[in-house]
């Protein structure tokens, strides 16, 4: 049974190579939290010294690449 306090990732099929990026992403940048938004969005919350940076997109692969223009990762 699912948890309710923890909405399932939403994935879709087209997307399903972004798992590994966003691992990658994740073990790169272990202070960055990227998970399900409201209304079918994914978010990333990046801290910042005087607050955080939220980014809401609705595809898994536009977060991980507005991710990677504020981190200065280069895109897989």
């Amino acid at each position: 049974m699912s948890d309710p306090a923890r909405p399932a990732l939403r994935i879709v099929p087209d997307e399903l190579d972004q798992l590994a990026r966003l691992a990658r992403f994740r073990t790169a940048h272990p202070a960055v939290v990227i998970g399900t938004g409201e209304f079918g969005t994914w978010q990333a919350r990046i801290p910042e010294p005087d607050g955080e940076t939220i980014i809401v997109r609705h595809r898994l692969a536009e977060v991980l690449d507005k991710l990677d223009e504020l981190t200065g990762d280069t895109a897989d």
